[in-house]
Order: C-alpha cells, then sequence, then structure tokens
C-alpha cells in the first residue's frame, strides 16, 4: 500500500469536495475526528421520499467539532419526545493522529430500520480505530417511514430505498473524500450489524454501490426480512389510515405532514397493526428495478452480487430473550407456526419438526433466532463462497447471569468486543455479574485482531479458515465460534441447516391469501 497522505500540516482543518472543515484531536492527541460532516443535502420538504442529492457547498470553515442530529425516530426513553432531524445526512470520521495513508471503514449503524445514530457511545469508533489502525467512518441516514417504506403504490415522485440511496451516496462521497482524511480510497470495507448488516449485504446486490467499496463484513444480518410487494402495499395502506388520510391519497399528501406525525404514524403501524407476530417487519429495504433488482437471496445464489471478500456471521442467543413471550407450551408452538407459516406453508412443518415443534422455551428462541439470523445468514454464506472468500463466524461468549437467565450471546453483544467498549453495552449491569474479565478482554483482543486483519488485507487470521462445502483437502463449513476459548467448528447444527434449506423467505404473503386479495392481488385457490 502507498503509505503517502494528502494530510497537510493544517490536520485536523481539512478541504473536502464541498468546502473546508475543522476536527479536533481526542483522547490525549492520539486521535483526529471530525464529526458531523455533511456528506448530502437536507431530505425535508420536497426531498422527502426522493433520492438524496450532495450537499451545497459552504464558505469559510465549518466547524465539526460536534455531533449532528440523526435521522428522526423514536426516543423511547421515559418520555415520548422524540429526536432527530431531516437534516440527517452527516458522518463522523475517526482516525489515529499520524500521517499514514490508512484503509477505511464505513459503519452503518442498526437499529430495527426504525432508529440509531453514528454516534451512539458503543459506535463512536475511537478504539477501534487506533486498535486497527484504520479510518472509521460511521454515517446517519433516513429510517422508518421516511426510509425504509416503498411508498411508490401510492403514487408520486418517490424513490422505493431512500436510506440505501443515503448509503450509496456516503459511499460515493467517502470515494472523492476519504483521502484528504489520510484514508485510502482503494481500501474500503462497508460493516454493519443487524440492520446495518443487512445494508451491508444489501450493498453487495446494489448495482450503484458497486465498485465502491472492497470487503464487506455482516454482523447479525436479517436479510430474510425484504419487503414483498404485498408487505409494501400494506404498510402504504397502514400509513394513510394512521394519519386518516384516504386511500386515494399520494406521497404529495405525506409531504404535508411533519417529520414528527410520520414518525408517530410508523411507530404505530409497528406496534398496534398485529403484524410482528406473522414476522411482518414494517419497515426494511424492497426490490426495485436500480438499487435493488432483485431479493438479496436470489442474487447470492446467482452469484449476482460484488464479489469481494466477505465476513459474516450471528450470536448464538440473538433472541434469547423470546424464551420469557409466552408461559404456555401451546402458545408458543402456534405462535412458531405463525412466525413461519406466512413466507412458505409448504416448508413450514419441516422447519418445526427440527425444533421440535417449538414448544419448549430453548426451542422457540431457538427457533426465532434461527429465522431471523442464522439461517438466511448461513444461505448466504453458503453461496458467496463459490464467488469470493467467505468467513462465518458464531458468537458464543456471555457471562455468568446472562446464561442463567437464558439470554446469553444476545443480539448486538458482540459489539462491546469488536469496538472494545463494553462500558457502553445496553447489558453493561448484566454483564458485569459473573463475568470473567481476563476472558472479556482476551476475547477482545483476538476479534480485533482478526477484524483488523480483514479490513487491511481481506481475509482475518489465518487460525480462522475459509467458510466452504466439503472437498477432500477439508472439512464442511468451517465457523469461527467465538467464546472465552474460542474454536473452530465444522457445519454447525447441520440437521437444522438442512431443514431450512427447502424453506423459501423470498416472498411475504404466501401464507395469508386473504390479505393479498385484500391487497389486490390474484391469489391461486
Amino acid at each position: 500500500m502507498d503509505e503517502s497522505s494528502h494530510l497537510t500540516s493544517d490536520y485536523p482543518r481539512v478541504r473536502i469536495s464541498s468546502g473546508e472543515i475543522q476536527g479536533e484531536f481526542a483522547q490525549d492527541g492520539t486521535i483526529a475526528v471530525w464529526k458531523g460532516v455533511p456528506f448530502g443535502a437536507p431530505t425535508g420538504g420536497a426531498g422527502r421520499f426522493r433520492r438524496p442529492k450532495p450537499p451545497r457547498p459552504w464558505q469559510g470553515i465549518l466547524d465539526c467539532t460536534r455531533y449532528q442530529s440523526p435521522a428522526p425516530q423514536p426516543n423511547y426513553g421515559l418520555s415520548e419526545r422524540l429526536i432527530g432531524d431531516e437534516d440527517c445526512l452527516h458522518l463522523d470520521i475517526v482516525r489515529p493522529h499520524s500521517v499514514e495513508r490508512l484503509p477505511v471503514v464505513v459503519y452503518f449503524h442498526g437499529g430495527s430500520f426504525l432508529m440509531g445514530a453514528s454516534h451512539q457511545n458503543m459506535l463512536r469508533g475511537y478504539r477501534l480505530a487506533r486498535v486497527m489502525n484504520v479510518v472509521y467512518v460511521s454515517l446517519n441516514f433516513r429510517l422508518g417511514v421516511l426510509g425504509y417504506l416503498d411508498l411508490r403504490s401510492l403514487g408520486g415522485d418517490c424513490v422505493a430505498n431512500p436510506a440505501l440511496w443515503d448509503q450509496v451516496l456516503a459511499l460515493e462521497w467517502v470515494r472523492e473524500n476519504i483521502a484528504q482524511f489520510g484514508g485510502d480510497p482503494d481500501s474500503v470495507t462497508i460493516m454493519g450489524e443487524s440492520a446495518g448488516g443487512a445494508a451491508v449485504l444489501a450493498l453487495l446486490c446494489s448495482p450503484p454501490a458497486h465498485g465502491l467499496f472492497h470487503r464487506a463484513i455482516a454482523q447479525s444480518p436479517p436479510i430474510g426480512l425484504i419487503h414483498s410487494k404485498a408487505q409494501s402495499q400494506l404498510w402504504a395502506r397502514q400509513l394513510l389510515t394512521r394519519l386518516g388520510l384516504s386511500h386515494d391519497s399520494t406521497v404529495e399528501d405525506l409531504r404535508t405532514f411533519s417529520a414528527d406525525e410520520l414518525v408517530r404514524a410508523g411507530m404505530s403501524m409497528m406496534w398496534r397493526a398485529g403484524e410482528l407476530q406473522f414476522l411482518n417487519s414494517t419497515f426494511g429495504p424492497t426490490v426495485e428495478s436500480e438499487s435493488l433488482p432483485e431479493h438479496p437471496m436470489v442474487a447470492f445464489q446467482h452469484g449476482r452480487q460484488a464479489r469481494v471478500p466477505l465476513m459474516l456471521g450471528t450470536n448464538l442467543d440473538e433472541a434469547g430473550i423470546t424464551r420469557y413471550f409466552f408461559q404456555r407450551t401451546a402458545r408458543r408452538a402456534k405462535a412458531g407456526r405463525r412466525l413461519l407459516y406466512p413466507y412458505d406453508p409448504e416448508h413450514t412443518d419441516t422447519v418445526l419438526k427440527a425444533y421440535g415443534g417449538a414448544r419448549s422455551r430453548a426451542e422457540f428462541a431457538d427457533l426465532v433466532t434461527d429465522a431471523l439470523f442464522w439461517a438466511p445468514t448461513v444461505r448466504i454464506a453458503s453461496h458467496h463462497n463459490e464467488v469470493a472468500p467467505t468467513w462465518m463466524y458464531r458468537f458464543d461468549f456471555a457471562p455468568q447471569l446472562m446464561r442463567k437467565l437464558g439470554i446469553g450471546a444476545a443480539h448486538s453483544a458482540e459489539l462491546s468486543n469488536v469496538f472494545g467498549t463494553p462500558e457502553a453495552s445496553k447489558t453493561r449491569l448484566l454483564s458485569k455479574v459473573g463475568r470473567d474479565d481476563e476472558a472479556m478482554q482476551r476475547l477482545t483482543a483476538e476479534m480485533q485482531r482478526h477484524w483488523a486483519s480483514f479490513i487491511s488485507s481481506g481475509q482475518p487470521g489465518s487460525d480462522w479458515p475459509q467458510y466452504k462445502p466439503p472437498t477432500d483437502q477439508h472439512h464442511s463449513r468451517p465457523t469461527m465460534v467465538f467464546d472465552a476459548q474460542s474454536r473452530v467448528e465444522y457445519d454447525p447444527k447441520a440437521d437444522k441447516r438442512r431443514a431450512w434449506k427447502g424453506y423459501n423467505v423470498l416472498e411475504w404473503g404466501a401464507g395469508r391469501p386473504e390479505l393479498l386479495r385484500d391487497l389486490g392481488f390474484r391469489v391461486d385457490d
């Protein structure tokens, strides 16, 4: 790699394509930080639901020492106050205080496609940038009704995936400007967790994003939750109802509402429509001709995704908390069927059988974990390894109390190790009880070593074998299991993997013909 950098003697004052910005040194001068750097124009008013535009140039020096507002979203605090602003297309940049030219990480936050921010305490990236010796970029993009709802069925000028277009614009900004921060535009890794992990996989399948990155890391991506046409139409109609509009209203009518009104309507849809029990997510990416021409599962199956090195995985107990959702065995079994049936009535029983009918608390939690995260991720890895190097992991590490409660290695638990910030975890109080701090530190060092190696070279450490089907030379599907004592497992949960093989996650609504008829879709009896 060329070690020369574009950093000047004025660093951290930097000139980018839209003007000059002023950052700051932090952490006793060991890192440089630029906060709230605009990469797009405000998305309100006439720009709502449309493709984002680059920011307008400014005169003078823009102060980039304060974080800016994320996308409009619920606060989920003690009050019902909403946070965020439609002028949300900002990113934050962190790098070690040096003049080296460094590889770049672009991070997409999670949050159920509804909430999250570039500058959450866990995700600020100070330790990650310093330990991994990278330029770390985290960004805000549109969320919920404003970013992850396909409203084309209403008519009017809009795009199906505003959030995805925001992410593409950010990657274009990185290509054009990151050298000014000492980053290498020819060595960009996209990385995200949960909804951010799904964003990573969607970008691999998005033609406008191809060529803008060179490696990808997807942590716990719920990539099965791509909206079908039926879902998009259902939620567009629901939105009109929640806002008190007639069904012949258009996107133009939605532009007359405030962002807060739209966010509150979106929250109402999510929690009161009763669709979560059918695995019908209110928000998510949708298939459309330009930004996401086909379901990512289909793109990966046929090798039409970006053929870049990919590291991906899930946590052992992503949905461990769901073991407490139902008290009675019969209700758990019924709930398990209700989750699976809307996608694929024909193969639902085969999957349920592999989980003992989802009757016990543990079996039900495992079913939800695998339906949302593990099974789709295994399928993605199985297809991607045919065209590009692929590595898969499972995160099993959990403190003693979390294990006793049955919560285990919960969703997003691995972020504490990847970012080296356990004190920022939402479960930090529970996690402290019975935690082996030495094991935690060893695991953090181990995972950061693998992530750093992948980001800089396109492959993790040599002790983590590639994910491949069996051959005469090696065993099947090696998976790195991160735990107090990490290990490699071959084809973990093979019986369950085979049970999911025929299950179709491509078209939500197949098991709900009455709903499809109500939406105007033709259904063959």
